[in-house]
This record gives structure tokens, C-alpha cells and sequence, in this order.
């Protein structure tokens, strides 16, 4: 299909000369996704900058049934913002709808536009002595409407939840250019069903978030960050229930990091280091904080650290004692996906099961992997705390990574199968997009599929909204 010209036109009109891109070498970093798996095409980027706009788009666009591909800082990992290659497709940017609307910190809350990158949502909290808990390694250049689009995770889940758990309310364009305002940040309301949960997660499939009520938190006064060297996975939840219990649930990150993982970040990414003398099976980052200045706090995690150590759960330990040694700890975390990258081609899985059971899914999924890769290395790495693992795949001396990567479709069909009998997920914080519909269509409840193709009918009776995304 290809999309008339006088409708081309009018979508100009509605956002002025600064609010669109149709030179190609303008478009062009709109039309690919993050990791380069999927390239589409596209006429026009849409550019607006404010919700009337968007309304005025999607209205116009759903009278033409002419698709729209919602785009925040184009850092997903599945596809999900990328236009399809036949060009028949809008993107729409919301990129310059980048406003705090509303700060109130006696309330506990702000208000801002899906444009705003998450770094700054994070800047303007912290000025106001508040904290928004929200942390990715993409804070620089992921958008507030991508990480309610995808319902966000990040590395302070274990404390503070997923982004579905930080928002009190959102703001809403639906397909046919009807505003839904539900930016209250009321936390009681139970006035009828709670249609927010139903945008947050959907990956613009239902409708364009233009702002969210976000919640605010006391601004940590104390932080105490170790490093603690472990036999294992089945250690590190042992360990992280000890500090549960110790700290009065003060644990905000636990992070598991395999000694694999490790080498591969020593190896490959320039600026890290190991801090202990000599090599360790695993290794637990473990970050405790209180809103109120503690000293008691690193009392609590050296005390649990040493009668773990004396149960022989714990191996070694080093604790953070300067802001540089703690920004050194977490630089050995953040460098594990950069490392893998530049190692060679591996093969990735998102994944989560309960976190009682995350050793022995670890131990069965290693098992069935190396049964059909033999010699791979095995890099499981991730947010322990939450239950989530990256189970990913490398090549190694004895195994190339063609043939690695020849084997994906076994290895994927073989962690997943075993993930949905833990009862867990397959992508447990980086969405759908394009490259796990199949998965979503395989794996998900018969009764949920068919909820989810009913509400997706209801608000989208045309199919504008990211066709091709999750369904």
C-alpha cells in the first residue's frame, strides 16, 4: 500500500516543518531496531509535540487505515519499534513531547511526557530530593512512553517493582484519536475497571501513551554496594534471603555475574577489573539502601556477609568503601552484554521462572543446551533478585559460532520448553516486538490469547496501531 500524497500532506500540516523527517538520511535512524535484526522503510517520521497532535495523527491515520509505528528511543531488543519494509507505514517519534509537566514532592509524584528520556525523569526527581527508581543501562537514550510501552524492569525490581509498579496513571491516545486521561495520581481508586495496566506492557499496540503520573520515593541517604564471591546460584539465593531478612528488606539490587562472565568483561571492555586475587565460581552485586543516613547499614551487610562466609555460602567478599570502588563494581555488571557482543555471536534468552527454583532451571537449562551445543559456554547472567536470567550462549575453542548459531532454533525450543514447565516466561523484560510472536502464539494461555486479540479488536478495529508487533 502505498500512502496518497494529499494524506502525506495533511500530516505535515498537522505538525508543522518541525515536526516531521522525509529525507533519507534523516529517517534513516528510525528504521532500524537497536541490535540490527530489522530494517523497515517509511515516507514519513512523525514528529509532534504534544498530545493534540498525536490525536490529530491518529485519527486521520485510522480514517485512512494507514498503519503508525510508535517509537521512543528506539533501545528495545525485539523489534518492536521498527516500521515494516514495504513502506507503507508511519513512524511516529515522541521524542519531542519531552515535558515535566508536574512535580509535587509532598505527593510522591511527577507527571512527564513519553518523551522524556529516562535520565532526565531521573535528574528532575533527584532535585527535588525524591528518587524515581527506574535504572537501565539505556537511561541516557531510553524514553518514559518505550519503558511504559514494554513495562520496563532494570536492576532495582528486586525494591521497587517493574515500571507497571511505578506508575499511578497514564495519558492516553487511542486509534481513533479519542484521549483517554487517566493522569490522576490517585493511589486509590477503585471507580470501575483499571484500564491503565491494560497500555502499560502492550508495545503501542493499543494506543499512543503520551504522559504518565510516575511515583516518586525517598531519596536513599545510605548506600552500601559489595561484591561477594559465591560457590554458585543456589548460594547467591540463599545469600539474598539472608540480607532480606538482616536488612528489613533494605536490598534494592542482586545481581548474579558467573566467573564466564566475568572474563569475558576483563577480556573485552577496557576499565574493568577483578578485585579479588584469584577466580571465583560466581559472583553476587549486592546493593542495600536507606532513605535515612544508617551507619548501621554497612554493620548489617558485613555481619551477613561474614556468617554466610562461615557457612561456606559466600567464598571471599569485598565491600564498596568510596564512590569510585562502587561505580568499579557495577561497571563489571553493565559490561557483560558489551563484552558478549565483541566476544562473537551467542545466542540470547530472556527468561524467568520463581526464584526458589533459579538454580535448578539454571542447572537443567545448562544441561539440555550443552546437549545440543556441546562446548558452548554457557553465560547466564542477570537480575536474580526478580527471578530473571540472561541464559545466553557463546561460542568457544571447540565450538564456532556458525555452528552455534546453526543450532538456535533447537537450543531457543529447548530453554523455552523447559521455562514454560517452571511455569516462568520467556521474555521477562524485553517485550514481544516482532522476534518472539511466534513464542507468544506458542507458549501463551489459549483463553489469554484469545482476551488479548479481543481487546486489541475493541481499541483497534482497523489494525493502525504497530501492526505486526505482539500478535
Amino acid at each position: 500500500m502505498t500512502i496518497p500524497e494529499p494524506v502525506l500532506r495533511e500530516l505535515r500540516d498537522i505538525v508543522g516543518p518541525a515536526g516531521y523527517l522525509d529525507q533519507p538520511d534523516e529517517m534513516e535512524p528510525y528504521l532500524a531496531d537497536h541490535r540490527r535484526l530489522y530494517r523497515g522503510a517509511t515516507p514519513l517520521v512523525l514528529r509532534p509535540d504534544s498530545t493534540e497532535q498525536v490525536a490529530a495523527i491518529l485519527a486521520l491515520c485510522n480514517e485512512h487505515r494507514i498503519g503508525v509505528v510508535p517509537q521512543g528511543g528506539n533501545t528495545g531488543y525485539c523489534g518492536g519499534a521498527t516500521p515494516s519494509a514495504d513502506g507503507s507505514q508511519l513512524v511516529l517519534s515522541l521524542s519531542r513531547m519531552k515535558r515535566i509537566r508536574a512535580l509535587d514532592a509532598l505527593d510522591y509524584s511527577m507527571v512527564a511526557e513519553a518523551g522524556c528520556v529516562l535520565a532526565q525523569v531521573r535528574a528532575a526527581a533527584e532535585a527535588a530530593d525524591r528518587l524515581f527508581p527506574l535504572n537501565l543501562g539505556s537511561a541516557g537514550s531510553c524514553q518514559i512512553g518505550g519503558n511504559l510501552s514494554t513495562n520496563a524492569g532494570g536492576t532495582a525490581v528486586l525494591r521497587y517493582g517493574v515500571m507497571r509498579e511505578l506508575v499511578l496513571g497514564v495519558e492516553v491516545v487511542l486509534a481513533d484519536g479519542r484521549v483517554l486521561d487517566l493522569l490522576a495520581p490517585l493511589r486509590k481508586n477503585n471507580a470501575g475497571y483499571d484500564l491503565r495496566d491494560v497500555f502499560i506492557g502492550a508495545e503501542g499496540t493499543l494506543g499512543v501513551i503520551t504522559a504518565a503520573s510516575l511515583k516518586l520515593f525517598p531519596r536513599p541517604r545510605t548506600v552500601e554496594t559489595a561484591l561477594a564471591a559465591l560457590p554458585g546460584t543456589e548460594a547467591a539465593i540463599e545469600l539474598l534471603a539472608r540480607l532480606r531478612d538482616a536488612s528489613g528488606d533494605l536490598v534494592t539490587s542482586f545481581e548474579l555475574l558467573p566467573r564466564v562472565a566475568v572474563e569475558l568483561a576483563l577480556i573485552h571492555v577496557p576499565g574493568t577489573a577483578d578485585p579479588f586475587d584469584r577466580p571465583y565460581p560466581a559472583y553476587a552485586l549486592i546493593e542495600l539502601a536507606s532513605a535515612r543516613i544508617d551507619p548501621e547499614l554497612r554493620q548489617v551487610l558485613e555481619r551477613t556477609l561474614a556468617q554466610a562466609l562461615e557457612a561456606g555460602r559466600v567464598l571471599d567478599a569485598a565491600l564498596a568503601a568510596s564512590l569510585a570502588q562502587r561505580e568499579a563494581f557495577w561497571r563489571l555488571r553493565e559490561s557483560i552484554p558489551k563484552a558478549q557482543r565483541r566476544a562473537g555471536a551467542s545466542l540470547k534468552h530472556d527468561v524467568s521462572v520463581p526464584v526458589g527454583a533459579l538454580a535448578r532451571f539454571e542447572r537443567e537449562a545448562t544441561a539440555v543446551a550443552l546437549a545440543i551445543c556441546p562446548g558452548a559456554r554457557i553465560v547466564s547472567y542477570g537480575h536474580v533478585g526478580d527471578g530473571s536470567l540472561h541464559f545466553n550462549l557463546s561460542p568457544s575453542a571447540s565450538l564456532s559460532a556458525q555452528a552455534l548459531l546453526a543450532r538456535e532454533e533447537q537450543v531457543r525450543r529447548a530453554v523455552h520448553d523447559l521455562v514454560a514447565r517452571y511455569r516462568g516466561s520467556f521474555s521477562a523484560e524485553h517485550g514481544i516486538g516482532q522476534l518472539k510472536r511466534d513464542e507468544l502464539a506458542r507458549y501463551a494461555d489459549p483463553v489469554r490469547l484469545a482476551l488479548m486479540r479481543s481487546l486489541k479488536q475493541a481499541l483497534d478495529p482497523n489494525g493502525i496501531m504497530n501492526p505486526g508487533k505482539v500478535l
